[in-house]
């Protein structure tokens, strides 16, 4: 049966979440998890991590990792070789993320989860041997969504919270995304086939933009957060994406430029949706850019 456009967009999100440089796959394939299903939350079995640790002397910085999969797929048993690199080397730490798909329950769900996620890492830090003041996000597809979406929100502790994970910031210091969508506005001028826009946010696919809750296209934006007083963000996307357009990236970066915080937009000339899993090529910049804003602090 010939797949059609539908079949083959969702097919390619499944493939970002699960794509790997394979550079680096066989070196870093016996990097396990020290733990793995640690609840984080307690409103679905979904909300659990897996915790990478570095042996390290000292406490190391960790990136926290959010798979893509249109927010209804993946898993976070696929980390990026890239990242299982740092641990191996012993100079980073990786916390893998699972949260609620929209099949469970639709936005902000998802985002909650993964703020959530932060905060529980920072509470953990002490006995994970982790820096709490040198937390990273990154991921690709709707992983890239909700890593930007993580480092542009406000924080969202509690401080009078009963719940010490609630009490903790859940603000990191840099943020990778790949291939990520930035502004459902651009739903009213761009053509998007996929339908997970739409479901994330509570929509049969098909739906026409401009019948959409304008607030909730708004608040599932990660640009409606930008400010200057967000950390270094690095944008990896390519020109022939037709899953999730460039002009997201391309918007999110000059809203970033125009508030004064720091961007950097790597565009991959002929790349698909696919990019997080183009080689070193790609990962490589990505990886300067973490030990910049986190190993070398």
């Amino acid at each position: 049966m010939k797949l059609n456009q539908l079949a083959l967009s969702i097919l390619w999100t499944t493939l970002l979440a699960i794509a790997l440089p394979s550079e680096l796959s066989a070196q870093t394939q016996n990097v396990q998890p020290t733990h793995r299903d640690i609840a984080y939350a307690e409103d679905d079995p979904s909300q659990k991590m897996d915790v990478y640790l570095a042996k390290s002397d000292k406490p190391t910085a960790a990136m926290i990792f959010i798979h893509g999969g249109g927010w209804q797929a993946g898993s976070k048993n696929h980390v990026p070789a890239w990242l299982k690199k740092f641990v191996e080397d012993g100079v980073l730490s990786v916390v893998s993320v699972e949260y609620r798909f929209t099949q469970v329950k639709t936005h902000p769900a998802q985002v909650n989860d993964c703020l959530r996620a932060v905060q529980f890492v920072r509470q953990h830090a002490g006995k994970w041997n982790i820096d709490p003041e040198l937390l990273g996000v990154t991921g690709g597809s709707a992983g890239g969504h909700l890593t930007a979406y993580v480092a542009l929100h406000d924080d969202v502790a509690d401080p009078k919270s009963a719940d010490p994970v609630a009490r903790q910031s859940s603000r990191v210091a840099c943020a990778v995304s790949f291939a990520g969508p930035t502004d459902w506005e651009l739903l009213k001028t761009i053509q998007h086939g996929h339908p997970a826009y739409r479901q994330l946010i509570g929509y049969p696919p098909g739906t026409p933009a401009t019948e959409m809750q304008e607030s909730l296209m708004a608040d599932v934006s990660p640009i409606t957060f930008a400010s200057k007083d967000d950390p270094p963000v690095m944008q990896v996307h390519g020109d022939a994406d037709d899953i999730v357009p460039l002009a997201h990236a391309e918007a999110l970066h000059k809203e970033l430029e125009s508030v004064g915080a720091s961007s950097t937009l790597v565009v991959i000339p002929g790349g698909n949706h696919g990019v997080a899993g183009a080689g070193n090529g790609v990962t490589g910049r990505a990886t300067e850019f973490v030990k910049k804003n986190l190993l070398d602090k």
